[in-house]
């Protein structure tokens, strides 16, 4: 099976007719054709099943989209890499954050990248989940990861970087946001935002709620924060977000302390296969600055 096999399926699939992948491909029509009857022959199976008017996926071929767009995308990704060390750059490192850390740490780990590992490019992928970035780290996707834990895969190292309070967000308008301070128990009858469930923060929110005798009402889920909060700003609900979204307040909305906050953990995390220096030498500027020889705590 050829690379060039792989964008040819894809083209048709996508398209769902031969002439059409044919003119995006900017090739003759029967040339493709026997390129995709080939990579039958070769899989000894059938990927398409055609019609005078269109082509259908087989469930072979159903899978074999799926997983060729992803070896594509890798394999395009892995050409861009290449290139950024020909022309100079001493690595590259693909680094998730989730959502309560792509705006506050990342500009922070960027600049201490840029000024301790000159040359080195950083490919970013912001506001992730947890289970998100667990997956890519396992795919070898991203090579680190700035996540909330807990982390269910194997195989995965954290590092511990610090600790968060969740607090409120609610309206400006809304009748709680008159009181300096909240417990979890007044928010009981409210309609909550919250991430997915498959989230780390979710599954904290949750179980503080439980805690707290009663259960929320999801109004709706959102993947990004910034996504969440602008539902919290429209008046669809409230929400618990890590107190450093107070960096990323909204129009509308005010930010409350709980009396019972929750707290939600933020760590650093790669393959524990990973032995790639580049990859060591940026954990490295996760670690905290060391104390001045002599000094006394």
């Amino acid at each position: 099976m050829e690379t060039r096999q792989l964008r040819y399926f894809v083209a048709v699939a996508e398209e769902r007719h031969f002439g059409r992948a044919a003119l995006r491909l900017h090739m003759a029509q029967p040339p493709l054709s026997q390129q995709i009857r080939q990579l039958e022959e070769q899989l000894g199976t059938r990927l398409l099943a055609r019609t005078t008017r269109r082509v259908d996926l087989t469930p072979a071929g159903e899978l074999l989209l799926e997983r060729a767009r992803v070896i594509l995308a890798e394999i395009d990704q892995l050409g861009q890499d290449v290139r950024l060390v020909g022309e100079g750059a001493s690595g590259v490192i693909r680094v998730g954050f989730s959502g309560s850390a792509t705006y506050r740490l990342m500009p922070r780990i960027v600049e201490s990248a840029r000024r301790g590992m000159p040359g080195l490019r950083l490919k970013v992928q912001g506001e992730m989940l947890t289970p998100q970035m667990e997956e890519a780290l396992k795919e070898g996707r991203i090579d680190v990861a700035v996540l909330r834990p807990p982390v269910r895969s194997e195989g995965i190292e954290l590092k511990f970087l610090e600790q968060d309070s969740l607090v409120v967000a609610l309206p400006e308008d809304h009748p709680l946001a008159a009181r300096e301070t909240l417990e979890l128990s007044d928010l009981s009858a409210e309609p909550f935002i919250c991430y997915p469930q498959a989230s780390a923060v979710n599954s904290i929110v949750v179980e503080a709620c439980r805690k707290a005798g009663f259960r929320p009402d999801v109004a709706q889920e959102a993947r990004e924060t910034s996504t969440l909060l602008s539902f919290v700003s429209a008046g669809t609900g409230v929400a618990l977000v890590p107190t450093t979204r107070r960096m990323f307040a909204l129009q509308g909305i005010v930010f409350r302390p709980l009396r019972d906050a929750p707290v939600v953990d933020l760590a650093v995390a790669w393959n524990a296969g990973n032995t790639s220096t580049l990859v060591r030498n940026f954990l490295a500027l996760f670690d905290p600055p060391a104390s001045p020889e002599g000094s006394t705590s």
